[in-house]
């Protein structure tokens, strides 16, 4: 059994791979060659907490993957000075069922999910977007740009949160750091950091909307990785409803995601409405963007799928840099 920490599964899973990986998962969920229930939920009231346990398999001709992830969500932690999402990957062998490794999960989640906008970004977003929002300086947030310059030749960055020194902390960090440029920018609001991207990303536990839509460009892409309950929402119904909405999975976004299903209970929307799946994008069983004027919406609540594949990544990568501790099992 390999352990490995948080600072292990960062050097073991760079973003560009991360991405490519991501594809992969997205793709083989969307082509039925992947098996995920949908994630169990366990309420936690005491705490306004909640505890998901997302198994998923993947068999893919890269080599199949089998995990399971548990991920604790305690919004009262910030304030403790502890982590929001605390979370564990268990691996194992798919052909025989051993149990392989245990990875720390807060990081594996945020890298994964920063790529799984990666790679939604690389498919939707316009080829020469060059300007992107940040709306919520947190963890995700982080690798939210990471990705998002990975992707596309950004140049300017703006950063909005509602506390003023998670801006300045998040610039201090990330300005320059690899693919990231160095014109990272303090938004006094969210108006004024959308209104000059061409790119939004959206990572808050807000439950109303964190934009206005008449404050979008035409032709922006969205990623909106919060409002992961139906009671959440980060992007206007309107938005949602005059948009290209593509999402990671459609039984996921239409059991869990508050942004499509605000928008479908105020009748703006139907299901009919979402597009696509990623994966279906990608494999091209269905179309992107058709036009640079139009508005598109990647709305990710998470798939099993992208633990599976990024955790079998990192312990590829583990063993060439010889990281991780081994432990008898």
């Amino acid at each position: 059994m390999i352990v490995l920490n948080a600072e292990e599964v960062r050097r073991a899973l760079p973003m560009g791979e991360c991405i490519a990986g991501m594809k992969r998962a997205f793709t083989a969920f969307s082509q039925g060659r992947a098996e995920v229930p949908l994630r169990s939920r366990l309420e936690i009231p005491p705490h306004d907490a909640l505890a998901l346990f997302m198994p998923a398999y993947v068999n893919h001709p890269q080599g199949d993957a089998l995990a399971v992830k548990v991920v604790s969500l305690y919004p009262h932690n910030p304030e403790r000075g502890l982590a929001y999402i605390h979370a564990a990957v268990l691996v194992f062998a798919a052909e025989s069922g051993q149990a392989l490794a245990l990875l720390e999960g807060g990081s594996l989640t945020a890298i994964r999910t920063g790529a799984a906008s990666g790679a939604a970004t690389d498919a939707l977003a316009r080829p020469e977007s060059s300007r992107v929002a940040i709306l919520g300086a947190g963890v995700q947030g982080r690798t939210q740009l990471e990705a998002v310059c990975t992707v596309r030749p950004i140049r300017t960055a703006w950063i909005y949160d509602s506390l003023p020194e998670k801006i300045d902390a998040f610039i201090n960090d990330m300005a320059g750091k690899g693919l990231i440029p160095r014109d990272l920018r303090p938004a006094k609001d969210a108006r004024q950091a959308i209104s000059q991207a061409d790119i939004v990303c959206c990572a808050t536990t807000s439950r109303q909307a964190v934009f206005t839509d008449s404050d979008l460009l035409p032709g922006a892409h969205i990623n909106a990785i919060g409002a992961y309950t139906p009671e959440m929402q980060e992007v206007p119904v309107e938005t949602i409803a005059r948009a290209l909405l593509v999402v990671d999975s459609r039984g996921a976004a239409l059991a869990e995601a508050g942004d499509v299903l605000q928008a479908i209970q105020q009748s703006r929307i139907a299901a009919e409405h979402i597009h696509a799946e990623i994966g279906e994008i990608l494999a091209g069983a269905a179309p992107g963007r058709s036009s640079p004027e139009q508005v598109t919406v990647f709305k990710s609540v998470g798939v099993a799928v992208q633990d599976a594949v990024a955790a079998q990544l990192a312990l590829e990568n583990a063993s060439k840099l010889y990281i991780g501790k081994e432990i008898a099992w």
